[in-house]
């Protein structure tokens, strides 16, 4: 074959599976099991009866022509057939009537009766004066093929209704183990969630609770300003760590899914911004340039919240003493948070914090549930930048908090 009649082949057979997907594909498919039945059992009664024998080629059209109620009432287009068959001698009209019958009204009474209806009609001739009853070999034939044109139908009626049953009930099957697997994930879940919870609650929440202990009683004991006021800050940062920690809490124990989980998540948005950066303990320059709620994107804002939040951290830990710089900018239909910090001081003591590695992946992530971006790399004077750009449609589509994400990362 040329390539010519290669490529004029794809596109005949593309325009093929075009037309059956199609519109008209789909109603030739419904239509058609309903009008060839009858276009064949048209064809039987005249190539049996001819053109001359009006009565029997006209009772075989009609009963060709009842095959198209055959869906709606089987029995009756069966028992209309009949005739058809015993005056026209004709055999699709009755054996597709006798299917359907037997595919969609399945009774042994009932399909018994109508199989020796079938073979009476084929077995005795009309009109029934020409029946010879000492005719015992032909008569014994006559009777073998009625029996096999009776039970054909009907065996392949029950096979493809039996198909049909079955094909429902594996259905129905798959079905159901895929309920128990998503409930037995559910259930792994809200049980790992708990373990989660009592984990932070146990552990974190009592080292939490400690150093807000030792820190008030600093505060009390001590009557150097400079020390009362680090230690006030250190318990209300312990404060505030474990309100966060009894909402993610919450959070992992919910169980009616993330409508409950926004419910019970924290809240920082854009208005608490500058109180985290007086905090922070860094030297950090604030560029404001978007009015918190402004927007009432408020999953967008607890975004811009934690990335900065996560930034600050990581200059903390990686990069102490360096000089940052936080600017919060409206954008295309969103908002661009970019955190820009320079090399750190030689001369500043590197915190021997602990660090995962996971916390830019989890901004990351938080930013593409957001449908937004996130960069982050190191700048060409040592230093490191974080950008992140979150579109507000997403941010009111209702995507919840994702609380519980760790706070440590790479280098920033």
């Amino acid at each position: 074959m040329s390539v010519r009649g290669g490529r004029l082949l794809a596109r005949g057979t593309a325009a093929g599976r075009a037309f059956v997907r199609g519109k008209w594909g789909r109603r030739l498919r419904r239509i058609a099991p309903v009008v060839v039945p009858v276009l064949l059992a048209i064809a039987d009664a005249v190539l049996v009866n001819g053109l001359k024998m009006a009565l029997e080629l006209g009772v075989s059209v009609v009963a060709a022509a009842a095959l198209l109620l055959r869906r709606r009432f089987p029995l009756l287009v069966f028992l209309f057939t009949l005739p058809g068959l015993y005056i026209g001698y004709i055999w699709f009209a009755p054996m597709i009537g006798l299917y359907t019958l037997a595919a969609r009204r399945p009774g042994r009474v009932r399909l018994g009766i109508c199989a020796v209806l079938l073979i009476a009609a084929h077995f005795l001739p009309y009109p029934i004066s020409d029946f010879e009853l000492t005719a015992y070999r032909e008569n014994t034939l006559v009777l073998i093929d009625a029996c096999v044109t009776s039970a054909a139908p009907i065996a392949l009626g029950l096979l493809v209704r039996t198909r049909r049953e079955l094909a429902s009930r594996v259905e129905d099957l798959t079905r159901s183990l895929r309920r128990e697997d998503r409930l037995l994930a559910d259930r792994v879940k809200t049980t790992e969630r708990a373990r989660l919870a009592r984990e932070m609650h146990d552990v974190v929440a009592h080292q939490v609770s400690l150093i807000s202990l030792q820190a008030g009683a600093v505060q009390v004991s001590t009557a150097d300003e400079a020390a009362r006021a680090g230690a006030r800050t250190i318990r209300e940062l312990s404060v505030r760590t474990l309100e966060e920690l009894r909402h993610m809490v919450g959070v992992l124990r919910a169980e009616d899914g993330a409508q409950e989980a926004r419910e019970l998540a924290p809240q920082p948005d854009l208005e608490e911004l500058p109180r985290l950066i007086e905090m922070s303990a860094l030297d950090v320059t604030y560029e404001g340039g978007v009015v918190a709620g402004a927007s009432g994107a408020k999953t967008v804002e607890r975004a811009a919240f934690r990335t900065v939040q996560e930034a600050l951290t990581n200059v903390r830990k990686h990069a102490p003493g360096a000089q940052v710089r936080v600017r919060v900018d409206p954008a295309d239909a969103g908002l661009r948070v970019e955190i820009r910090n320079g090399p750190p001081d030689a001369a500043a003591t590197v915190p021997a914090l602990p660090g995962g590695g996971h916390g830019l992946v989890g901004l990351r992530e938080r930013a593409q549930s957001l449908g937004g971006t996130l960069e982050a790399r190191r700048t060409s004077d040592g230093g490191f930048v974080v950008r992140a750009e979150f579109p507000y449609g997403a941010g009111r589509s209702g995507h919840g908090e994702c609380a519980g994400r760790p706070r440590d990362g790479p280098a920033g």
